[in-house]
């Protein structure tokens, strides 16, 4: 939906709107000329309908939306004296359309001052739920999203089993592309595994301003850009489109952001000719092989005291050899001390290595997943050259995600040395976004823009700010949790700080100050 048909799409609804309640604005001591103005018609609703003021903002929040127009539409009802069960299912069951038969063809009064409050336990609890939703919707939309980390490409920094808080207003707060939808509830239904959302009505993107641009090192939370998706929520291998704010959602660090001409050597990122200085926090991961002095070690030793995350990956008995697929260069400096390790040797691919899974996936470039680049990340506002070179590096990011995704048809093509977009000869292209590089900490275990590219910035979902709980899935009891994660910032340099003792005081101090009030109230 352009945004000419999204204005078209409003001014049909108020038509609907002022077909249906202009009498009833009139019985209700209004003129009828105030059910026909955007957004004053929905204010001066609210005021018929007792309501306040500020609903009206609801009422053009997508998702949030589709709870409050059947709260309106009941509440509306009521206000002319149609307060029972059948006036509520028939005013939520048309869709609202029960407004027309009040407004032509009864003559019931307006009733100016009403109890607002349910008449029943059960019509109670029934609004208690749906405000509870609102509130809860708007948060995680607009404001925080809960996320749980399930592999363990950032370990160090963020561990399988790491139940985040991540921001949405720091970067700023996309709005829903897809409004009509379930809200709290991405791409698919849990427990039923059906979709979640409908994808024929689609919003223009939009974006709420932030305070903080992505700096280099971030650890971000995205849409994964290629997800298109494969068994999206079956098993039949069936491919399904899915809007932007349906993808995937991936946490990475950005290693390289937009004008950044980024490079690997040997598994180390370089930027702008300079290899990355990682924050204290990142602890990135590499493979090692590990020859021992014939004395053999305790793997599960390994894994405890090295915490070697994919543990041993093959162990060769003749050669008294370990493969260790990721381990952090801090703890390697402490392993290799160990009376039985003769030798330790960091793996990487060699520079005459060809991967095909490498982006940008087109044969041509003799590069792995240790060994790549120089690449350019697209900036907004800046031109690269389009040429058969450049060709393969920007054509997903030029056609889908400045064309297919924003409405704009921009299909291109090359004859040898020359590209065209629309059949239209050119030699440069302007992009219109900024995009990133995201690459996880374990480098040999990690899905990122290696494989597929670019992230735009229309994927961006979030900064992850907070660990409130951690869950060690290899461990049992009361050991599951780690404590010292608790409550602990995602970014920061140094040793985490837990601040659950914080919280608790604090808890504690709230009980004990509402059962204090409570019993003063009662006295």
């Amino acid at each position: 939906m352009t945004f000419i048909q999204l204005i078209i799409f409003i001014l049909a609804i108020q038509v609907i709107h002022f077909l249906g309640t202009w009498k009833l604005y009139k019985r209700a001591g209004r003129s009828p000329w105030q059910a026909a103005i955007p957004i004053y018609n929905a204010v001066i609703l609210m005021r018929i309908i007792q309501r306040p003021t500020w609903w009206t903002i609801l009422l053009f929040i997508p998702i949030i939306n589709l709870i409050m127009f059947p709260v309106i539409w009941v509440e509306t009802a009521r206000s002319f004296q149609k307060n029972t069960s059948t006036d509520t299912w028939l005013s939520i069951l048309s869709l609202g359309f029960y407004l027309y038969y009040i407004n032509y063809f009864t003559t019931t009064k307006y009733v100016g001052k009403r109890e607002l409050n349910a008449q029943s336990k059960a019509g109670e609890t029934v609004s208690s739920i749906l405000f509870a939703v609102v509130a809860a919707t708007l948060v995680h939309t607009y404001v925080m999203q809960p996320f749980t980390i399930p592999t363990p490409s950032l370990e160090k920094s963020l561990l399988v089993g790491d139940f985040l808080f991540v921001s949405k207003f720091h970067y700023g707060a996309k709005t829903p592309q897809t409004p009509l939808a379930l809200p709290m509830v991405h791409d698919s239904i849990p427990l039923v595994g059906v979709k979640s959302y409908i994808s024929d009505v689609k919003l223009p993107y939009f974006r709420l301003p932030g305070f903080q641009e992505i700096q280099r090192n971030d650890i971000v939370v995205f849409n994964w850009p290629v997800d298109t998706v494969r068994q999206f929520f079956d098993t039949s291998g069936k491919h399904y489109y899915k809007p932007i704010d349906k993808k995937s959602n991936y946490v990475k660090r950005a290693v390289g952001i937009a004008g950044d001409s980024l490079e690997i050597i040997d598994g180390y990122v370089h930027v702008n000719g300079k290899q990355i200085e990682l924050p204290d926090r990142a602890k990135p991961q590499f493979s090692y092989m590990v020859q021992g002095k014939g004395q053999g070690f305790n793997p599960e030793f390994l894994r405890s005291r090295y915490n070697i995350t994919d543990g041993i990956s093959y162990y060769n008995k003749d050669k008294d050899q370990y493969y260790i697929k990721a381990m952090s260069e801090e703890s390697i400096k402490t392993f290799i001390n160990h009376p039985n390790v003769k030798e330790v040797t960091r793996l990487f691919s060699p520079t005459d290595y060809k991967d095909d899974r490498i982006f940008p996936n087109n044969k041509k470039h003799t590069w792995n997943h240790d060994q790549m680049g120089p690449i350019y990340i697209p900036k907004a506002g800046q031109s690269v050259a389009l040429n058969a070179e450049s060709f393969g590096f920007y054509r997903r990011a030029i056609e889908v995600y400045e064309g297919e995704e924003m409405g704009i048809e921009q299909v291109m093509s090359i004859e040898g040395d020359q590209v065209f977009i629309n059949e239209k000869a050119v030699n440069e292209y302007t992009f219109k976004q900024d995009y990133y590089w995201m690459m996880g900490d374990n480098r040999h275990n990690s899905e990122d823009s290696r494989y597929w590219g670019f992230v735009p910035a229309t994927h961006i979902v979030g900064k992850p700010v907070f660990i409130w709980l951690s869950i060690d899935p290899h461990a049992s009891g009361l050991n599951k949790i780690r404590w010292d994660r608790m409550f602990t910032t995602v970014g920061g340099e140094g040793e985490r700080t837990s601040y659950l003792p914080y919280f608790l005081i604090f808890v504690l101090i709230w009980i004990g100050y509402s059962t204090f009030k409570k019993r003063k109230k009662e006295a």
